[in-house]
């Protein structure tokens, strides 16, 4: 859905200004997030070079979630990495990932053993739910 100026403007002040998930302050260069994703249709195309590529349509599966009520304001790198997930899904792949640091990335793993970084087991919450739960405890 494209939105206007105004909508956009709405939109980004939801969370005053901040991306719904992370809570980092949003920029100029920020995304409308599908809290609920649409799925877009992607087709076969031949690009000028004649190799054959998916590009989207324009089209999606889930039309009736395509709406302004269904948007979050999001920052470039969660929108990006949260993709097509549910949220729960998404919370549990960033749940995971110091252990997936752990068993990949030998910087990291140095990293930890002289006390750089420090892993917390923290629960994964939302800057729009923490929102929401300072509001319920007013």
């Amino acid at each position: 859905m494209k939105l206007t100026k105004a909508q956009r403007a709405t939109l980004r002040e939801k969370f005053a200004g901040r991306c719904a998930y992370c809570g980092v302050n949003l920029g100029e260069r920020w995304h409308a997030d599908h809290f609920e994703h649409v799925e877009r249709k992607m087709k076969w195309a031949d690009a000028p070079n004649g190799v054959r590529r998916l590009v989207c349509t324009g089209e999606v599966h889930r039309p009736e979630r395509d709406t302004i009520g269904n948007l979050m304001p999001a920052c470039a790198p969660c929108n990006i990495d949260k993709h097509a997930m549910t949220l729960e899904d998404w919370r549990r792949k960033l749940q995971n990932a110091a252990e997936v640091l752990r068993r990949n990335q030998p910087t990291y793993r140095h990293a930890l053993r002289f006390g750089l970084v420090q892993e917390t087991g923290a629960t994964i919450v939302f800057h729009f739910e923490r929102l929401a739960q300072q509001e319920a405890a007013q």
